[in-house]
């Protein structure tokens, strides 16, 4: 009987051992799961960087920016006396001319960023409280004459006189590639020689909105 129980004793202990065996292992396993993860969280995601959705930089090198000869329209509000919008092509100078502060620089600025400058200029100089929202419809410039599919182009970035053309299906057969007309919207005219200008990028000049190009037909 002595004997029966203390075998009966060893086999407990043995099964308490394997149990706690088990347990310290699944704690072990535990551990290593979370510092040796089949998939990691990269520091990027951790910090922002290298991470598309969390890229603070992304928003900015895409959002619009205007060009020379945009379209622009200011609208003011939140005044007791109304003022009149004011709408205006981009001049050479990178400018818009308003009311009372004159030229504003518009060039490379975002919708956003002209309204915050316009707003400074008036508040509270002239007037204690003004709403300013800029707009501008879409950018499109013209090429018309001897080309394949004449008519208005959407601006979508930065062009030339040669890139214009392309982009209106190139030359027609009968096209004078020498004398071809840039005409701004300020109504200044370039001569452009494209077949010179396809070989010398310094002679292809930028297309801007509002632009014009026309593409005469050869005499002979």
């Amino acid at each position: 009987m002595k004997l029966f129980w203390i075998l009966s004793r060893l086999r407990w202990q043995a099964l308490g051992v394997v149990l706690a065996g088990f347990i310290f292992s699944g704690c072990s396993s535990s551990s290593n799961d979370i510092l040796f993860s089949d998939n990691p969280q990269a520091p990027s995601a951790l910090t922002g960087t290298g991470n598309p959705s969390t890229d603070t930089t992304s928003t900015d090198l895409t959002a619009a920016r205007f060009h020379v000869g945009d379209t622009v329209t200011v609208d003011f509000s939140g005044t007791a006396d109304p003022i009149l919008e004011h709408t205006e092509p981009i001049k050479e100078d990178g400018t818009i001319t308003l009311p009372y502060i004159g030229p504003v620089r518009a060039l490379g600025k975002t919708a956003g960023e002209l309204q915050n400058d316009i707003h400074d200029l008036y508040v509270p100089k002239y007037y204690v409280r003004l709403t300013i929202t800029v707009s501008s419809p879409q950018r499109v410039f013209y090429v018309g004459g001897e080309v394949k599919q004449p008519g208005r182009q959407l601006y979508v970035g930065e062009t030339t006189v040669t890139k214009a053309i392309q982009s209106a299906g190139d030359f027609t057969d009968f096209a004078n590639q020498k004398k071809v007309k840039l005409i701004r919207h300020s109504g200044e005219v370039i001569t452009v020689n494209c077949i010179k200008a396809l070989q010398d990028p310094t002679l292809d000049p930028p297309v801007y909105p509002g632009d014009q190009v026309q593409v005469p037909r050869r005499i002979f």
